[in-house]
């Protein structure tokens, strides 16, 4: 079959062909129907080659299909059902410490595993179970947004946009800084209340003590860049950061301004958050922008992603 795959020392990743998989002890395979592109990939082959624990490594963390082969072990799946994968479950995560599903089959663990509601496309899936689980678990389990909330959504990208859409849904009063103005009108169509440039703006003006803060009972940050800083400028005393992005491997902040504020690191999610994101995209609550690419467009998406120039979310379809 074939996959794609990091061969180490920073190269581009590339088309090989490899073996299909077999499912072990507690494990199934899928056929891989669609796969959700993202900056982890990315960031994890720039990150060098200490971190992986082998090459060549097949990447792709967002995966939806269906069954096709089901090891010993595994209850409650049966061959046939359609689901998504947790990539950072039971089993270590996909495409960076263990084969993922840039290839037409993969391996996971039957825990792992979110069953994709009938009539859910399988785009939709793919993204869910890591655009969709991450930005879902920072906004609503680990940020704790509700009504009443001021809320703050750096960058609006494959995660702000869904993270932003958690917290309109849950009534909070969401604001949104992204640089991208032309991406103002979807935050706006999701019922975003209104969009900045630059999270700076959010702390600006001669009245705001940044020992402090702002304004914001809470500001997930999807970027990670210079941003943490911004947040914690414009959340009040007593708020709370969720850091979700890494766009940059370190950062630092002015120490008293943490003080009396939370910040909260959050990574991935579970399989009931993966399950509660589809039912909310199944019911149309949730419908972020994505655009779908061929298989072997696998290697331009990422170059494109990594040059910034997608909107919203890249998905690899496979076949038909």
């Amino acid at each position: 079959m074939k996959a794609w795959q990091y061969m180490g020392k920073q190269a581009p990743i590339q088309m090989n062909e490899v073996d299909e998989p077999t499912a072990g002890e507690n494990e199934v395979v899928i056929d891989v129907k669609a796969a959700g592109l993202c900056h982890s990939d990315l960031m994890y082959m720039q990150m060098g080659d200490g971190v992986m624990p082998f090459f060549p490594m097949t990447q792709g963390h967002e995966n939806a299909g269906p069954i096709s082969a089901i090891g010993p072990g595994v209850t409650g799946f049966k061959v046939g059902d359609i689901v998504g994968v947790n990539s950072a479950g039971i089993r270590p995560p996909l495409g960076m410490f263990t084969p993922g599903g840039f290839a037409d089959k993969l391996v996971a663990d039957y825990r792992d595993l979110a069953r994709v509601p009938d009539g859910l496309d399988l785009s939709l899936a793919a993204l869910g179970t890591d655009a969709g689980m991450t930005s879902y678990h920072a906004m609503i389990k680990a940020g704790g947004a509700k009504a009443g909330m001021k809320v703050g959504v750096i960058g609006f990208g494959g995660l702000g946009q869904i993270g932003a859409r958690a917290a309109v849904l849950a009534g909070a009063e969401v604001h949104v800084a992204e640089m991208k103005q032309d991406v103002w009108p979807l935050a706006k169509a999701a019922g975003v209340v209104d969009c900045v440039a630059d999270a700076d703006e959010w702390a600006a003006g001669p009245d705001i003590n940044p020992m402090e803060g702002g304004s914001f009972d809470l500001i997930v940050d999807y970027a990670g860049f210079d941003t943490t800083q911004k947040a914690l400028n414009a959340v009040k005393r007593g708020g709370r950061v969720v850091q979700v992005g890494l766009g940059k491997p370190t950062f630092t902040i002015i120490t008293p301004t943490i003080l009396g504020k939370e910040i909260v690191g959050s990574l991935g999610g579970t399989v009931e958050d993966i399950e509660e994101v589809y039912a909310l995209m199944a019911s149309g609550e949730i419908a972020p922008a994505y655009e779908e690419i061929p298989f072997d467009q696998i290697g331009a998406g990422l170059e494109r992603l990594k040059n910034n120039h997608v909107t919203g979310r890249l998905v690899a379809r496979f076949g038909d």
